[in-house]
């Protein structure tokens, strides 16, 4: 269907008090157009609010009650109305007038008495700029779902990278995938914590913290490539293993580092990845891995991190040994506020233990979990 039949068939709404005017209107128009009819202002609004509302309004404005421009004034107010073009069609022809009509959204402006060749003329051609105009913003509307959709896909794409980038580091580990879980959910909770936190508030956006709790499974990636004698190994590290597990901080940030030189590009989403899988074993006071980075040249990142992930080492199950009681691993890591944790983080996560305890309970490991991880090291041992 062209343009031509569709202003043909548009609909025009008339609006004015006199029953001539109405008549002469109306079978002017009604060749070419279907023709809606209004008395008064109200009425107007009325069929204009419908569920078939007109594709163009001729409007009077001397009219009883509400006059045409308080019409065209709630019209234009209204969301479902306001792109209905608007052509005055009226008796009142001071400049005025006219510039008030035009200033309250009107696209036209005709003085009674009307030239009817003049008026089939001017609806015709605003009936065809408001068909353009439609198009338009069917187009816009059309495009901007699209890019949601594609955002969308990004992100999905995003979270399935980590994922399984995350889980590829998880089956070669003795902690279970409910650590990565844990540590996510707890690195978001302390972020939003201290989000007003006037240290923190600069980088701790809504955007930011939803960047983190998605980084932050990535954190252990690393021991990917640690050796199975070292990454299994059920008791204390020797020095020497202990040197050699510390590298997976440089291993995993490297790694990512490797993957973007292959894209071609730096990946913004893989930003805070990078910092917490290189930083997180850093300490406040300097005595960490693998830079041995102090206060705030440890990255806030990381600094949270580091919170989440000795926590979740205190409290969790291993094969190895058994989880250590909530209060017994406040205790413990209180000895380490201002030296190996940032103060105020750690004020933060005091602040909000208890949730800390819920996340801990909600994605606790399960005994099958426990069994799975002893077959895995058994089978280790044996090759």
């Amino acid at each position: 269907m062209d343009r031509l039949n569709l202003a043909e068939k548009a609909t025009i709404l008339v609006v004015d008090d006199t029953p001539d005017n109405l008549s002469l209107m109306s079978n002017l128009l009604k060749g070419d157009y279907k023709v809606k009819i209004a008395n008064n202002g109200e009425k107007a609004l009325k069929i204009s609010l419908s569920d078939s509302p007109p594709d163009l309004i001729l409007l009077d404005i001397m009219m009883p009650d509400m006059d045409g421009y308080e019409v065209c004034r709630q019209l234009k107010r209204h969301p479902k109305t306001m792109d209905i073009p608007v052509i005055f069609l009226t008796a009142k022809a001071e400049v005025e007038d006219e510039k008030k009509g035009l200033e309250l959204g009107a696209v036209d402006y005709i003085t009674k008495p009307i030239s009817p060749p003049i008026v089939m003329a001017r609806v015709k051609n605003h009936l065809a700029l408001k068909a353009m105009a439609d198009f338009l913003r069917d187009q816009n509307e059309f495009l901007e779902l699209e890019v949601a959709k594609r955002t969308r896909e990004v992100m999905a794409i995003q979270d399935v990278t980590i994922i399984a980038m995350a889980s590829l580091a998880e089956t070669r580990d003795s902690d279970t995938g409910n650590h990565i879980r844990r540590t996510q959910f707890y690195v978001k909770a302390l972020a939003e914590r201290l989000r007003e936190h006037p240290r923190f508030a600069w980088f701790l956006t809504e955007v930011n913290i939803n960047m983190l709790f998605k980084s932050a499974p990535l954190h252990d990636i690393g021991k990917i490539g640690i050796p199975d004698r070292i990454l299994l190994k059920p008791g204390r590290f020797e020095p020497h293993e202990f040197e050699i597990m510390k590298t997976h901080t440089t291993l995993g940030h490297d790694a990512i580092v490797h993957a973007e030189k292959v894209l071609g590009t730096s990946v913004e989403f893989l930003s805070f990845a990078k910092s917490i899988a290189l930083s997180h074993q850093e300490k406040w006071d300097g005595s960490g891995y693998p830079q041995g980075l102090a206060g705030d040249d440890i990255p806030i990142a990381a600094r949270l991190m580091a919170v989440a992930d000795v926590y979740d080492a205190l409290i969790s199950r291993r094969v190895y040994k058994q989880g250590m009681a909530h209060e017994k691993a406040v205790q413990i890591m209180i000895v380490g506020r201002g030296s190996h944790f940032d103060a105020d983080m750690f004020d933060a996560f005091i602040d909000i233990q208890e949730e800390f305890r819920a996340i801990a309970l909600r994605f606790v490991d399960s005994d099958a979990d426990m069994d799975k991880k002893k077959d895995y090291l058994a089978q280790a041992e044996a090759l």
